[in-house]
């Protein structure tokens, strides 16, 4: 029944920056936790960052001092700025949300979008 639809994917060079969004309907921007996911070829799903409805954020280590996810519930858009970006960062990023931001952070989340390629060459 709910949407949410990932876009800004595509292939960069080791360095460089993307930008990832990520757009739903209002009964999704007004749950509590959202945030992305990713999973590389071979490897499990990890959680890269998560944002509460207060904007307080949650980053994995991987992603602290690169990333930055940002929420913008009047447009219904949550975003996702990549920067220094490596080839370990290759995987197919997902955005998710729940009604309880602990989910996001370190359980499943409920709500998934279909997910975008993101590429990183060396």
């Amino acid at each position: 029944q709910v949407q949410l639809v990932e876009s800004g994917g595509g292939l960069v060079q080791a360095g460089g920056s993307l930008t990832l969004s990520c757009t739903a309907p209002g009964s999704i921007f007004s749950l509590e936790g959202m945030g992305w996911y990713r999973q590389a070829p071979g490897q499990q799903r990890e959680m890269v960052a998560a944002i509460a409805t207060r904007t307080a954020k949650v980053y994995a280590d991987f992603a602290e001092g690169r990333f930055t996810i940002t929420r913008d519930n009047a447009r219904r858009m949550l975003s996702l700025q990549m920067s220094s970006l490596k080839p370990e960062d290759t995987a197919v990023y997902f955005c998710t949300a729940d009604r309880l931001v602990t989910k996001v952070v370190t359980g499943t989340p409920s709500y998934w979008g279909q997910g975008t390629q993101v590429t990183v060459s060396s």
